[in-house]
């Protein structure tokens, strides 16, 4: 049941952010996203249920990384990953 709240959360945060998607859309998705599937409480329950309470530092320094990289990503966007990174890279 968890898995298929964070399903039903996924699109409807697409849905949020989809240009090509009616305002009317964008507003039913958003409320459904705080009435119906519960916001992030979805993917919360997830996380304790598998045990993964925290993220891995090293995961996000990744992502991270990749941000930086990624030429689908504006340059304004890929500078908040490095700052991010900067701020919150793991100690070697």
């Amino acid at each position: 049941m968890t898995e298929e709240r964070i399903n039903a959360m996924r699109g409807y945060k697409a849905t949020t952010n989809n240009p090509n998607v009616s305002q009317e859309a964008k507003q039913h998705a958003e409320s459904m996203l705080r009435n119906e599937v519960g916001g992030n409480e979805a993917q919360e329950e997830l996380y304790r249920a598998r045990g993964d309470y925290e993220k891995s530092p090293t995961r996000v320094a990744s992502g991270l990384k990749a941000a930086m990289h990624n030429p689908g990503i504006p340059e304004s966007g890929q500078n908040k990953a490095k700052d991010k990174l900067g701020s919150d890279a793991p100690a070697e």
